[in-house]
């Protein structure tokens, strides 16, 4: 069985400026992870140290990744509805 787009999709005028937003987003998680694979290979005791409510850092710094990495999605699709919304109505 055939499957095809109901959807008729046009030119996304958006499309470099979007994928420049993704690479930098990508490039601050990645800093953010890094700091947290540096602080477990250079001072791994300090992973141990409860810091909130009797949580470790490693777990905090590991859920906020976690959060973080979901904040930035909804952050990303924000911004690139404006800019689809902006650069569609130009053309």
């Amino acid at each position: 069985m055939l499957h095809e787009n109901k959807q008729i999709t046009g030119t996304d005028y958006a499309a470099q400026k979007k994928a420049k937003l993704g690479v930098l987003l990508f490039f601050v998680y990645t800093f953010i992870y890094i700091g947290f694979v540096a602080i477990g290979l250079t001072n791994p005791q300090w992973m141990g140290i409860e810091i909130l409510g009797g949580q470790t850092l490693a777990i905090v710094y590991g859920f906020g990744l976690i959060f973080l990495a979901i904040i930035m999605g909804f952050i990303y699709n924000y911004l690139c509805t404006k800019l689809e919304n902006k650069m569609n109505q130009e053309s």
